[in-house]
């Protein structure tokens, strides 16, 4: 995972789930954490959201991120969502940070082809398609891949690519993707 928005309410502030949260990204190794503090229309005064920024900052500091000096967005996704033209530059706000803060990783997309397989569907009629996350490497619609495991090695072709319900071309290192085989 390159990155991780981590959502609070400005009504309630950071909750149980929310130190959950953070306590899981570092663990799991999360880089960077953006804040999206949600809900600031319902919020009438500035000194509330100003302590919930402070509360927010200081807990991410506790699980070492740099509290600091990450970007926090005060927003309103529900009036983004309705039109409001104020609250929809906050969501551009969000996604300029992501873009600025969080740096393009790099990939290993000149190595061999590999994918750790999730899990597995058979489809009928089309064959079995295989998920998971591209380590390295790039797989094309028609390649021959290698079925890697505790049985005898297997060759077939990938027939499709598929990523979040859109079939592709390809799939790259750092994708999440569905092969179908």
């Amino acid at each position: 995972m390159d990155g991780a928005i981590l959502v609070v309410a400005a009504t309630d502030g950071p909750m149980p789930q929310t130190r959950e949260h953070i306590l899981l990204s570092r663990q799991v190794g999360v880089p960077y954490i953006i804040v999206f503090m949600n809900k600031c229309d319902m919020v009438d005064d500035e000194e509330l959201i100003e302590l919930v920024e402070m509360e927010v900052r200081e807990l991410l500091s506790e699980y070492d991120f740099p509290g600091d000096d990450l970007p926090l967005i005060q927003g309103s996704a529900l009036k983004a969502l309705e039109g409001e033209a104020d609250w929809e530059a906050k969501i551009l706000e969000l996604a300029e940070a992501l873009d600025t803060y969080i740096p393009e990783p790099k990939r290993d997309i000149d190595k061999p082809f590999i994918m750790p397989i999730e899990d597995v569907f058979s489809i009928s009629g089309r064959g079995t398609v295989v998920t998971g996350r591209v380590e390295q490497g790039i797989v094309n619609t028609g390649d021959t891949v290698e079925i890697i495991g505790i049985k005898e090695t297997q060759t077939t072709t990938c027939t499709g690519v598929e990523m979040f319900r859109k079939l592709l071309d390809e799939g790259r290192a750092g994708e999440n993707i569905g092969a179908l085989l």
